[in-house]
């Protein structure tokens, strides 16, 4: 009988102790894990629960455009899959943030008639969250900086914004370099909505368990020449709560 081939796709957390016993589980269960993560923490510590892991760095090259590795990801797992394998894939915090790869693996997959299933992980938003005492439940947007400034997504500022990726606004990879010049043009789309000494946030979560967060405060006019890391992701607090609408309280019998 012919062996059908399982797929898991799995959130690892930022770091090793954000992990939940579920995905614990579906790793050490895995006939085969494949683990794309940055963090050599995480990775000596997947090795600790399946020693033959394989990693993906391997797929990535500055010279290879970004389409074609996610498009090698893809085909790389369909064909283990196609074997009759039982493949755990393990991605660095969340599998379905910022995570292309795994969406249409997942949709591939299925599509072409694999078990296929996705558990969660904890994000750098979770965690943003938790290091700046936010509460999303009341508001919050959260844009990729690029797709933000492009499609001319609309913002209530009455709300807090996140900003992902403000490192590598227009860009198709991360080079390690700011492009100031596009830093400059969000700061300036911003400054059109908000107060020029509007303080908000530089924030990276921290990479080592027991390390801190980076949580860097300046006001937007200094938002432009602020020093900004690759992975470092923008918080813009919301300006102040909004009055309730006084028909909507009578007809929701709350006056």
């Amino acid at each position: 009988m012919k062996l059908l081939g399982s797929l898991t796709i799995v959130g690892l957390g930022i770091t090793p102790g954000q992990t939940t016993i579920e995905t614990i589980g579906a790793i050490k269960s895995a006939r085969h894990l494949v683990a794309l993560t940055d963090n050599p923490a995480t990775l000596a510590w997947l090795e600790t629960l399946h020693p033959q892991m394989q990693s993906l760095r391997s797929f990535y090259s500055r010279s290879k455009p970004r389409s074609k590795t996610y498009e090698d990801i893809v085909e790389h797992f369909l064909q283990m899959l196609r074997q009759g394998r039982r493949v755990c894939f393990a991605l660095y915090g969340h599998p379905a943030v910022f995570a292309r790869p795994a969406h249409e693996l997942i949709r591939r997959a299925r599509q072409e008639g694999f078990p296929a299933r996705m558990l969660p992980g904890i994000s750098a938003e979770d965690c943003l969250f938790a290091d700046l005492n936010i509460d999303p439940g009341h508001g919050c947007q959260s844009y990729e900086a690029t797709d933000f400034l492009l499609r001319r997504r609309p913002i209530d500022p009455f709300s807090a914004l996140i900003l992902w990726q403000i490192a590598v606004i227009g860009q198709t990879y991360c080079p390690g370099r700011t492009k100031r010049n596009n830093l400059s043009i969000l700061a300036k789309t911003l400054r059109d909505i908000y107060p020029r000494d509007h303080q908000v946030t530089l924030y990276m979560a921290a990479m080592f368990p027991g390390c801190p967060p980076t949580c860097d405060r300046v006001a937007l006019y200094a938002l432009a020449s602020a020093p900004v890391h690759p992975m470092s992701t923008l918080f813009v607090p919301a300006l102040d709560v909004p009055p309730p609408d006084k028909q909507m309280l009578r007809r929701l019998g709350m006056a």
